[in-house]
C-alpha cells in the first residue's frame, strides 16, 4: 500500500475509532479497483498525472464513506484534515522545501526550466490525464512569472467516470493549503470542477 495511507489511517482512527480496520481494508480495496484507471501515471511524461495516485485514494474513501452514509460536509471536513496532514512539513528542512519554488523564479535557469515544464504538460498521449500551460507574463501573473492554467483534468476525469464528480471540488480547495505553504496566496476565477473551462493558478507573495 502507498506510503500517504498512514494519513488516511490517522483520520479514520480519529472519526471511526470502531470501525478502523473494516474501513480501511474497504478504502484499499477499493482503491486497488481504481488505481486500473491511472495505471498509465506511474510512467506518464506528464509530471502532473502523479496526483492521481493519491486522488485515487481520496476517492476510494469517498466511496467508502458515502456508502456508509456520510455527507458532503463530513467527508470534506475529514478529506482536508488528511490532505493538511499529508502536505504539511515535518520538520524545518521540509519547510525550507516548500518554500523554495518561490524563491527558485529569481534564478538565471529558472525560464528555460518552466519552458521545458510547460513542454511536458501541455500535452497527454493518455486521454484521461491532465494537460496545461504554463503562464510566464508578469502582467498575468501579479509581477511573479509563473503561474498556469489546467486545461484538461485527470482528477475531474476519474471521479466522473465513478459518479463522483461533485466531490472533485473537495480536492480543489485542498491546492489553497498546498500554496499557503508555499508562501503564496492562490488566486484563480475558476475550476473544471465547478464547470469553468479550466483551472487558473496564480499567485501572490504572502
Amino acid at each position: 500500500m502507498p506510503n500517504f495511507r498512514k494519513y488516511f489511517h490517522k483520520s479514520i482512527q480519529k472519526h471511526f475509532p470502531d470501525q478502523v480496520v473494516y474501513l480501511m481494508n474497504s478504502i484499499d480495496n477499493q482503491y486497488v479497483i481504481y488505481l486500473k484507471d491511472v495505471e498509465f501515471s506511474k510512467n506518464s511524461k506528464n509530471p502532473m498525472d502523479k496526483r492521481l495516485d493519491v486522488s485515487s485514494y481520496f476517492l476510494a474513501l469517498i466511496k467508502v464513506l458515502t456508502d456508509k452514509g456520510q455527507g458532503f460536509d463530513s467527508i470534506r471536513i475529514i478529506a482536508h484534515e488528511i490532505a493538511y496532514d499529508f502536505v504539511k512539513p515535518k520538520n524545518y528542512l521540509q519547510l525550507l522545501m516548500k518554500k523554495l519554488p518561490v524563491k527558485m523564479l529569481n534564478f538565471w535557469f529558472t525560464p528555460s526550466l518552466l519552458k521545458w515544464f510547460d513542454k511536458k504538460v501541455k500535452t497527454n498521449p493518455h486521454s484521461d490525464g491532465f494537460v496545461a500551460n504554463i503562464i510566464t507574463d508578469k502582467n498575468d501573473t501579479f509581477g511573479l512569472g509563473y503561474g498556469f492554467d489546467i486545461l484538461e483534468c485527470g482528477i475531474c476525469k476519474l471521479y466522473k467516470k465513478h459518479q463522483f464528480e461533485s466531490f472533485a471540488k473537495i480536492l480543489c480547495e485542498v491546492d489553497e493549503i498546498t500554496t499557503q505553504l508555499a508562501g503564496l496566496q492562490l488566486i484563480r476565477t475558476g475550476t473544471i470542477a465547478l464547470g469553468h473551462s479550466k483551472c487558473d493558478f496564480r499567485f501572490k507573495k504572502i
